[in-house]
């Protein structure tokens, strides 16, 4: 979840033609490129996963030392005193890129064992330390310590090293512009992440449908916004592009969206990495992401105070839980998806409202446990859209998915379904765009029937017997054209005889005239 605040796609041409991108995205990609062509060749670095998270740690402090050099710079202009929050022997400019008068790196700077040494036993555990000293969990110091706790050096040569940190030391992130074009292609590092021989869907939730969801949620500046499975953060990310450009931004707005805005949770070490360290590379300097198993919290703590006004996320799909966290819920399933949704229509405030994607299997899966959640949603929730997704909407996922948008406090009385049909094949190289979600966002205002959407009244699905009514969501497209029956084969083989036939017929009459 690297991806936050900046969040606007690049034009698609981006990717069939560096020679249309600006320069500055030039440097950036072919910065990547050859970083991870270095990385590839170290031992202690075997995946896309791994070239990542060690792209990552290095390029934060690099980020940090032009943030700190921003600050000081508004510090002076302002009259004030900036004192750094990095002590000298572990600035960037001393012991990763000190330069000579003409503003190259000094040949004499650290590398090899020297370098690896420094950053193995002296850099990383200062940076530590700051989880402890810090004043609060919501400020940098903090999120510098918990990032630095959570991380290891994988790169075993210090050589490899040096000229990761060389590569890293052309770029800039001084202009708007140059944070908003880093922010895009690290998204694309993320999404490559799906090729390490892992779920795709577990880092990386395509940002069309994301940005589609967002804009259907349509999210308020004041409002707290959730995802208790947050990944690489690309849900913040595009709340927070969202209500950036929603209005003119007082000051007081300003500290809002920094501060009061935007909250998350993640179980692993690495998304919990990525996802934090994409907010503060999008410019939210303590993001409030907490590394914790959201599951592990029993529903039967949360209080008031806890709730939040929006849900946005994408749970993982197929996981499986334990015993022991199955018993934090009132409905016992070992399906994580399953569970999560418990905890995000708990976790809302009355009046607030969701987006979440969840498998398609959840609208009719007949278990007792998935009747008992659509029961629960259903009657807590207005249920009011819908959208289902076609097949490779998630790259290497292998499931078809329906995203759930609900507001909390009041029954469902009618659902708006919208079914997505492409005249095309999605995957890595068709990935879904948000043209393709053009006429959805568009009908889902009016809830309009069209060819591919309609609406059901939820007293035909429950029928007159509770006792047992499966609440079955999988309604079928009533509006959708009748494909063309296939013929028996017993028809086709008669049609084929009469062909023939008719084709005797003209070859005799052909010879009669020779």
């Amino acid at each position: 979840m690297l991806l936050f605040g900046i969040m606007e796609k690049l034009p698609n041409t981006h990717k069939s033609s560096l020679t249309t991108l600006p320069r500055k995205a030039t440097l950036f990609e072919q910065t990547f490129k050859n970083i991870d062509d270095i990385l590839h060749k170290d031992a202690g670095c075997g995946s896309e996963l791994d070239y990542v998270e060690q792209t990552s740690w290095v390029l934060f402090l690099k980020y940090l030392d032009d943030l700190e050099r921003d600050k000081a710079t508004e510090a002076e202009l302002s009259g004030k005193t900036y004192t750094p929050i990095i002590a000298p022997d572990y600035q960037w400019t001393v012991w990763a890129a000190p330069k000579l008068a003409n503003g190259i790196i000094d040949h004499n700077a650290l590398t090899g064992d020297d370098l690896a040494d420094f950053v193995n036993i002296q850099l990383f555990p200062y940076l530590k330390k700051f989880k402890a000293s810090a004043d609060s969990a919501d400020t940098i110091e903090y999120k510098i310590g918990e990032i630095f706790s959570e991380l290891k050096n994988r790169i075993q040569s210090g050589y490899n090293l040096r000229e990761v940190i060389n590569r890293i030391d052309e770029l800039r992130f001084r202009t708007h512009a140059e944070k908003h074009e880093m922010s895009h292609l690290y998204e694309d590092k993320i999404k490559n992440m799906g090729n390490a021989g892992r779920n795709g869907g577990e880092y990386y939730t395509p940002r069309p449908l994301i940005k589609t969801i967002v804009k259907v949620v349509a999210p308020q500046i004041g409002n707290t916004i959730y995802d208790g499975a947050v990944g690489s953060a690309g849900f913040l990310c595009e709340a927070f592009e969202y209500l950036k450009h929603s209005k003119k931004l007082t000051t007081t707005d300003v500290v809002t969206l920094q501060k009061k805005t935007f909250y998350g949770k993640e179980k692993k070490s690495l998304a919990y990495i990525i996802g934090t360290m994409n907010m503060i590379l999008h410019g939210v300097e303590a993001p409030n992401i907490v590394h914790t198993n959201t599951l592990a919290e029993n529903l039967a703590d949360i209080q008031e105070k806890d709730r939040y006004d929006v849900v946005l996320a994408n749970p993982p799909f197929g996981g499986k839980e334990r015993a022991e966290v199955q018993q934090n819920f009132p409905i016992k399933t070992g399906e994580t998806a399953s569970l999560f949704l418990q905890h995000f229509i708990k976790i809302l405030k009355a009046g607030g409202k969701g987006g979440v994607v969840i498998k398609n299997t959840f609208l009719s899966n007949t278990d007792n446990a998935s009747v008992s959640l659509r029961k629960l949603l259903l009657e807590n929730c207005n249920l009011h859209t819908v959208l289902d997704l076609p097949g490779g909407t998630f790259t290497g996922a292998g499931v078809k998915t329906v995203v759930l948008f609900f507001e909390k406090g009041s029954p469902t009385q009618n659902v708006w379904f919208y079914q997505l049909n492409l005249d095309r094949n999605l995957g890595k190289t068709n990935a879904l765009n948000e043209k393709d979600l053009a006429e959805f966002v568009a009908l889902q205002k009016t809830k309009a029937e069209s060819e591919n959407s309609w609406t059901i009244n939820i007293k035909d699905i429950v029928g007159a017997d509770l006792r047992v009514c499966p609440y079955d969501l999988s309604a079928k497209n009533p509006n959708k054209k009748e494909e063309a029956a296939l013929r028996q084969p017993a028809d086709i083989l008669a049609a084929i005889k009469a062909l023939d036939k008719e084709s005797a017929t003209v070859l005799d009459s052909i010879l009669g005239l020779l």
